[in-house]
């Protein structure tokens, strides 16, 4: 796992209170997934949200599925943090 992952998984514990085993499961059953199909990482987004049971408004939903199917996720932490807090 390269550091921007762990970052990630590492934020998505401290936000939404998931288990990093929880996390890695879902990683894995999407490890050959095509980020570029917006329904695929559209159903990935919908899925952590619900296993965090934190509600995702279809703006954020939205904002979070075209920073990923258009490649461009912050990879810095304070950027990466505004992605989903806003």
């Amino acid at each position: 796992m390269n550091n921007f992952q762990k970052g990630l998984f590492d934020k998505i514990q401290q936000n939404a209170n998931i288990n990093p085993e929880e996390v890695f499961k879902v990683a894995e059953s999407v490890k050959n997934a095509d980020f570029s199909d917006e329904r695929t990482v559209r159903n990935l987004v919908r899925h952590l949200a619900k296993m965090a049971n934190k509600p995702l408004s279809k703006e954020k939903e939205n904002r979070i599925v075209q920073s990923i199917v258009n490649n461009k996720i912050p990879t810095d932490p304070q950027s990466l943090n505004n992605l989903f807090k806003k």
